[in-house]
């Protein structure tokens, strides 16, 4: 009996809390009806910036070696390996790497001792034949001087300043000059080594007429023209590793010279672009050329994060006052990190969204947190 009472009371004790449970589930919620009544409007963090007014320009990229300027346009080439026209000894440098020099300037002067004594030889001989021939020329006819004798003592005098000639030609060669303006990038010998006969001593590069010797891929090339400006970036590395720094040199160069054949090996025209003085950059410096093939002055371009493209159209996000309105664009040129656009309505100075534009929906309120 007792076990009986016992179990009615854990039935009734269910069905309370069932009873319970119900009732929570199906009472209505305290706010539901007000919160769903009223909307909630979407308000996005985004950064801004303005629609500029700018010269926009396409390059072509190549890369390529900083060298001397070869021989053309009627000038020597910039560049000169010194060598020594004779076997000697070097007695002396008059050069260090990084001097200037001047053309004609001597740069070396090889063991010259027996060169002087045999001009000091040929300079006595000169001045003893030349008496000889005074003083026959001085006698009279009634001395009997044949003209034979007076012949030869022409011919000896001739031969002497002849041989004083050579010798002070033998003599200038061991004094080693420089066959051009330019800078001493190179010195290959000390005093006291001996040198063969056009062994190099020294190379000399006149660097304010450099040029880079790039390659252009061929199916980039036709936009190229001789003329066109070129900006330079200093490049490490090869292939795809290929990096640049972010310093431009100090002033562009111009296109100076477009190959006619495409390299088969490498598919690849070369490009000569001649550096003005002053460049910045290094004869053997490996470096990236933009060479602006097309220019596009005065025209409107935004950041290139603030163009949105969405099922094949173009938009960018005008702000009128705390909303962003969508404006479909075309979008033309692009250089570098800016994007030449048309559209409704653009005009200079207007506020875009930049940062935040993707996925934003048309007139949607917007708050700035960086501009």
């Amino acid at each position: 009996m007792r076990f009986f009472d016992s179990g009615r009371r854990s039935r009734t004790s269910r069905l309370i809390l069932a009873g319970i449970s119900l009732l929570i589930l199906h009472a209505p919620v305290s706010g539901e009806e007000d919160a769903a009544a009223v909307p909630v409007e979407t308000d996005v963090a985004v950064e801004l910036g303005h629609i500029a007014r700018m010269t926009l320009r396409a390059y072509v990229t190549a890369y390529g070696a900083v060298e001397a300027e070869p021989a053309q346009g009627g000038k020597p080439p910039a560049s000169a390996w010194v060598a020594a026209p004779l076997a000697g000894l070097v007695a002396e440098a008059r050069c260090e790497e990084g001097q200037r020099v001047q053309r004609g300037q001597a740069l070396f002067s090889l063991d010259h001792r027996l060169a002087d004594m045999q001009v000091e030889k040929a300079r006595l001989a000169v001045v003893l034949a030349e008496r000889n021939l005074r003083r026959k020329r001085s006698l009279s006819p009634d001395d009997n001087i044949s003209p034979k004798l007076l012949d030869e003592a022409e011919h000896l005098w001739e031969t002497a300043r002849q041989d004083l000639a050579q010798a002070q030609v033998q003599r200038s060669l061991l004094d080693i000059v420089a066959p051009l303006g330019g800078t001493v990038v190179r010195v290959n010998v000390r005093p006291g080594e001996a040198v063969g006969g056009n062994a190099p001593v020294a190379e000399i590069v006149d660097l304010d007429r450099l040029v880079v010797n790039a390659a252009v891929p061929g199916a980039e090339a036709q936009p190229v023209r001789i003329g066109q400006p070129t900006a330079l970036s200093v490049a490490t590395g090869t292939g795809s590793g290929t990096k640049t720094d972010a310093t431009p040199s100090s002033a562009p160069g111009l296109v100076a010279f477009i190959g006619l054949q495409i390299d088969p090996k490498t598919a690849t025209v070369p490009v000569r672009i001649a550096l003005p003085p002053g460049s910045g950059v290094r004869p053997g410096q490996f470096v990236q050329a933009r060479i602006a093939v097309e220019v596009r002055p005065d025209r409107l371009a935004v950041p290139l994060e603030s163009v949105v493209t969405r099922d094949g159209e173009s938009a960018v996000f005008v702000v009128e006052g705390d909303r962003a309105r969508r404006v479909p664009v075309r979008f033309g040129l692009r250089d570098g990190d800016a994007v030449e656009v048309e559209g409704e309505g653009l005009r200079e100075g207007l506020e875009i969204v930049t940062v935040g534009a993707f996925g934003l929906p048309d007139n949607t309120r917007i708050h700035a947190i960086a501009r």
